[in-house]
């Protein structure tokens, strides 16, 4: 009772003096504190109950299968490995490592997810042979595979307004020393305190007394967390002071596990160029090029210190201070009983291994990813892909793109002074599937500028040629490849009233000759000719059959007065290089969610092909064209035993030089020209075909065979009438034709043998051959 007096007379005395500063403080709290909080409330609950972050799309190469027979190199297999950011250990003994022996490489792959299923990680040893895979083993058991797949390459990465690379991972699948290590260092007492340490800070403010300057900080994980995700790096009262009460509320609203696994996402650990990477599972593959439960403790360790100071630590930049913070927080594991002091010694001895190759993409190849767009434009606009967390798996070929980039730049640095003003560009597919495995939009590599493989629509000169002798061979009781042609001159008015005279390469007529022999030869003149007996408008139709619009209707269409973009003369030629299948061409094989559910699959039903025979009629023809005609190069520079088929092509005044030609599994279409449209002095055989060359004396690949195809039978013919002879008539040549086209009866040079036999006419019984003549 007495203790109640003397309260009352204690407020009665001293309330005249704290009146004001209680109302004062009744109004602040009511009127500023409670109504700010309950915004920084609501703000903490929408933030943390709506929280994705925000994980870029992501698009992928495709996955490289290994398996026995396989065209590869072993320099294609280490590109492949680098691009894909595996590491070269010797071994191979960790996920995303590879060790080479001789012609034997041990693989540790990391297996991934796909549209298609995927593929565990595992441990494989690839035995190289000549230019294949000779044998796939599991590195465990010894046992051959019958094939494996390494994890696709990452290329390109579509962000939103923020460019943060992210790998989202759960709680339960972080390492446990990770959770408990980053704990121990940082934030030690965070099971128990509130959202704010206050022991931390006193011990904090008394150690950085002691030093003389700020040696520790008193921050929880929670301050961390929310730095990062509502507050600005300010040093000022007002920041500390929503830093303080958004740690208070979020703390009052989430458990322990919730607010750490955001951390974990989120937490800012690097940054390359624009591109900010936050999480843990991000700086792991940024660093070590692996996955963050792969990483082994000293990695951790390291990850774990970066938190004081990203830039400080950076191990790329500054090695030393890495080391240096990487081994302190060893001592603190050992110290916190994380792990034993011999373990923390071992690990402290251990190198940083930070993987060279490891890095954020650079969207290393704008070309390619502009047909990317363009062909799923129709079921993902990009908002959709900025909005993020897809990823797209694409047909691209590490191996072939890189190379085709390399064959373009040592042919237009081999012109000199010439190719300062000489563009490129080209596609290359899968010759079967219409993949596309790579894209050239320009000269220069990753230019992300006008895209001339698309977007450039420029004559395609004789590379149409094979189409009008195409479409005649599909009726082979008229035309087969040793039918005659007149190559005469031609003179035809046009509808303008002038004189349309186009004339060969050489600027002469050549007679009559076999249709295979005016194919390898690129004769215009005798083009012509066929052309227009098989009638202009059905090779019109049958190349609009494809989906071209705006075909010459003109004479000149058979000499390639056609405008087309590298890409649809790819098109093109991939009917022919699969057999007579109108493939399109993809670029793209399936979209995944985030979940790892298939959104979009990108298959082509392949349907039972049309004018095989002809076709394949045609590709002997082309074969014969890099044997002993305009593209007799590919044999001079050591690929005859590609037994390539293809076909040169040259516009007017060599402004356009082309060349498109396949072997057994690939396809590959080059241009070179000016952007202005001059001149270039470039031949097809002289441009476009020196990039082919030099993509085929690397990329691995199967050779086309040299027989003639199924439907098709070997012939003698009489190149005077194109009928059937003897093989021992004067100038018989042997020749495919469509099985039972020709009359089984043979013409007869029984008079020409009995006057050889008496030493009369000419005693040349070996089939012609025309001589080499480099034209177009």
């Amino acid at each position: 009772m007495a203790f109640v007096t003397r309260l009352q007379s204690f407020v009665r005395t001293a309330w005249p003096w704290v009146r004001i500063p209680f109302w004062i403080g009744v109004g602040l709290f009511f009127g500023f504190l409670l109504p700010y909080t309950l915004v920084l409330n609501k703000r903490v609950q929408d933030r943390f109950n709506d929280l994705v972050f925000a994980v870029p799309t992501r698009v992928f190469a495709r996955p490289l299968q290994l398996e026995a027979g396989e065209p590869m190199t072993p320099a294609a297999l280490e590109l492949e490995l680098t691009f894909a950011g595996y590491s070269d250990d010797g071994k191979g003994e960790l996920p995303g490592r590879w060790g080479k022996h001789g012609v034997r490489y041990t693989i540790s792959s990391r297996g991934y997810a796909g549209p298609d299923g995927g593929e565990l990680p595992k441990r494989i040893v690839v035995t190289m042979g000549r230019g294949v895979v000779a044998s796939v083993l599991d590195a465990g058991s010894g046992k051959p595979l019958k094939e494996a797949h390494l994890d696709p390459a990452r290329i390109a990465t579509v962000y939103g307004a923020q460019q943060e690379e992210r790998r989202i991972v759960h709680l339960a699948d972080v390492p446990p020393l990770l959770v408990s290590g980053l704990q121990a260092v940082e934030d030690r007492d965070f099971k128990h305190h509130i959202g704010i340490d206050f022991t931390a800070i006193l011990r904090a403010a008394f150690a950085n007394l002691r030093a003389g300057h700020t040696v520790q900080g008193g921050s929880t994980l929670t301050q961390q967390l929310v730095r990062n995700l509502f507050l600005d790096r300010n040093q000022n009262f007002t920041r500390k002071f929503n830093e303080a009460i958004l740690s208070l509320l979020i703390e009052a609203h989430y458990p322990k596990s919730r607010i750490l696994e955001a951390y974990i996402n989120e937490v800012f650990l690097g940054q390359q160029g624009s591109q900010a990477v936050h999480g843990f599972a991000a700086a792991a593959e940024f660093y070590f090029g692996r996955r963050l439960e792969e990483l082994r403790p000293q990695e951790i360790a390291l990850l774990v210190g970066m938190v004081k100071g990203p830039s400080y630590y950076d191990p790329r930049r500054y090695p030393e201070h890495a080391l240096a913070r990487r081994n302190l927080v060893l001592e603190q594991f050992a110290k916190t009983g994380l792990m034993t002091a011999a373990q923390a010694k071992a690990a402290e001895a251990a190198p940083l291994g930070i993987a060279d190759n490891a890095q954020l993409p650079h969207n290393r190849f704008p070309a390619f990813m502009d047909l990317v767009r363009r062909q799923i434009r129709a079921d993902f606009d990009d908002d959709t892909l900025r909005a993020g967390n897809l990823s797209i798996f694409t047909t691209l070929d590490p191996a072939a793109q890189l190379y085709a980039e390399k064959a373009v730049t040592d042919a237009v640095k081999s012109l000199g002074k010439r190719g300062n003003a000489v563009q490129a560009a080209g596609v290359v597919t899968d010759a079967h599937t219409g993949s596309v495995l790579a894209v050239i939009g320009s000269k220069t590599p990753g230019d992300p500028g006008f895209n001339r493989a698309m977007d450039a629509q420029r004559p395609v000169g004789s590379t149409i040629k094979p189409f009008v002798y195409l479409v005649a061979l599909t009726d082979p009781a008229h035309w087969n490849l040793g039918t005659l042609l007149d190559d005469s001159p031609v003179s035809m008015r046009q509808p303008d009233g002038s004189m349309w005279e186009p004339h060969n390469d050489d600027n002469q007529s050549h007679g009559m000759l076999p249709m295979v022999d005016a194919l390898a030869h690129s004769w215009n003149l005798a083009t012509i000719h066929l052309g227009l007996e098989v009638g202009l408008p059905r090779i019109q139709a049958f190349l609009e059959s494809f989906g071209f619009k705006d075909i010459n209707p003109s004479p000149s269409l058979l000499i390639g007065a056609q405008d087309m973009a590298p890409l649809q003369l790819a098109q093109l030629y991939e009917y022919l290089a699969s057999d007579g299948h109108a493939l399109p061409l993809l670029a793209v094989r399936g979209v995944v969610d985030g979940n790892g559910r298939t959104i979009k699959r990108y298959e082509v039903q392949e349907g039972p092909g049309e004018y095989q025979p002809a076709v394949r009629l045609i590709t002997w023809a082309m074969q014969q064209v890099a044997v002993f005609g305009t593209a007799h190069s590919i044999g001079d520079s050591g690929l005859a035993w590609l037994n390539a088929a293809g076909k040169t092509g040259t516009s007017n005044d060599t402004r356009d030089s082309w060349f498109a030609g396949f072997t057994g599994d690939r396809l590959a279409v080059f241009w070179m020209g000016r952007d202005d449209n001059k001149p270039t002095g470039l031949f097809g055989a002289t441009g476009g075909l020196r990039i082919w060359r030099n993509l085929f004396a690397r990329l691995p690949t199967r050779p086309l065979s040299a027989e003639p195809g199924p439907g098709l039978e070997m012939t003698w013919i009489n190149p005077a009438d194109g009928k059937r002879t003897d093989p021992q008539c004067n100038g018989a040549r042997q020749l495919p034709v469509v099985a039972g086209s020709l009359p089984p009866d043979t013409d007869s040079c029984f008079w020409q043998r009995v006057g050889n036999f008496f030493g009369v006419g000419d005693n040349n019984n070996s089939p012609a051959r025309p001589a080499p003549t480099p034209t177009h």
